[in-house]
């Protein structure tokens, strides 16, 4: 990502954000997991309370972000990565910001589901189970050790994979929804 997770922090709080940077991207990779014409406007207004008054240097990072998570997703390197404080932050700010991510994650995929909405695939069921999951996970790290990194790295690889997944599995009836509502 050409961002970092405290600079799309700051310029969130900056704009006086409800949500923080974690869930914030991932309300808009869900979005984009489940739209293919979902829109930086339409994240703006999912996320920032008067959209309309965002000046260039607050939308600079944002955009940024919106372009580099959609390069990702849509691209064959398979390089996506949500976005969460690095590993210099306590292991539980870290695993706050990944159940805050979770639950971003969640709710984008959810509100932009088609009216006519077909069954999803069972591999991505279980990967929006797991989410949930996650994201309502009681993080209680104590002492942050080998064995905790490990763990809290492995879940965040599990995301990673999930989220690639579920867009790759999504794609025909991203494609199929978005000539739908082009049409019509």
């Amino acid at each position: 990502l050409q961002v970092t997770f405290p600079e799309i922090a700051r310029t969130l709080e900056t704009l006086s954000a409800a949500t923080p940077a974690a869930e914030t991207h991932g309300c808009l990779c869900g979005a984009l997991c489940m739209s293919a014409a979902y829109s930086i406007e339409r994240w703006f207004e999912e996320i920032i309370p008067e959209p309309q008054d965002i000046e260039e240097g607050e939308r600079r990072p944002l955009g940024l972000l919106f372009t580099d998570t959609v390069d990702a997703l849509r691209g064959e390197q398979m390089d996506f990565q949500p976005l969460l404080p690095d590993d210099q932050e306590a292991l539980e700010q870290r695993a706050i910001a990944l159940a805050q991510w979770c639950q971003g994650f969640l709710y984008g995929f959810g509100s932009c589901q088609p009216a006519r909405a077909e069954p999803l695939p069972p591999d991505v069921q279980e990967i929006l189970r797991d989410f949930t999951h996650i994201g309502q996970a009681i993080v209680d790290v104590g002492e942050s050790g080998e064995e905790e990194e490990q763990a809290y790295a492995e879940v965040v690889e599990y995301v990673r994979a999930g989220v690639q997944l579920i867009h790759d599995e999504l794609a025909e009836a991203r494609e199929r929804d978005w000539v739908t509502s082009a049409a019509g």
